[in-house]
């Protein structure tokens, strides 16, 4: 991990080559990170462009946690995520104050693996959704993300214990919303 810290030393110093190969590392877990906390692609992209541009902006903050940047990237992601969802909220809360515009279909061909990743996710989600934000951002770091308690501790600023506790009651609060949607059908 000497390299890493070698990297983030040449970040504090801002040297741009260190952000590229921090993003060339870590980039494509950043990337599928937005997407799982946005379910939408393009989201995802934009999403993963700010959290390297905030790197950027605040590259004399970047951390090592155990010897590696991803969980203080992985913090800078949600932290992003989080204001994307909020502004997308309120963007469809105005929208939906609008009439509603006359629509008729769309019969240009389909790219249907994207599409059909996207409604899986957004079918995920919003199951997830129902779930408090605190539990939802550490499932997906733990669950989705694959940190250890420790790193999604760190990536959060939260003792590890609460780590813990708010993924044992998203787990339970998912298995009863499972079991929920199965008497349904």
């Amino acid at each position: 991990m000497a390299v890493e810290r070698d990297l983030v030393e040449r970040l504090h110093d801002g040297d741009p080559d260190a952000l590229a190969a921090l993003f060339d590392h870590y980039g494509d877990r950043i990337y599928n990170h937005c997407f799982r906390a946005t379910g939408d692609w393009a989201e995802a992209e934009d999403a993963t462009s700010t959290v390297f541009l905030e790197v950027w902006r605040h590259r004399r903050r970047v951390q090592l946690h155990d010897g590696s940047a991803l969980p203080w990237l992985y913090g800078v992601a949600t932290n992003v995520c989080r204001n994307l969802t909020r502004s997308r909220r309120r963007r469809q809360r105005a929208i939906s104050a609008l009439p509603r515009p006359v629509t008729e279909p769309d019969h240009a061909e389909r790219v249907t693996d994207r599409l059909g990743s996207t409604a899986r996710m957004q079918a995920v989600l919003s199951a997830i959704d129902a779930l408090p934000t605190r539990e939802r951002e550490v499932l997906g770091l733990v669950a989705w993300s694959g940190l250890t308690y420790e790193q999604a501790a760190a990536a959060l600023d939260v003792p590890v214990g609460t780590v813990r506790s708010r993924l044992s009651r998203a787990r339970a609060r998912l298995a009863g919303l499972t079991s929920e949607g199965d008497r349904d059908e």
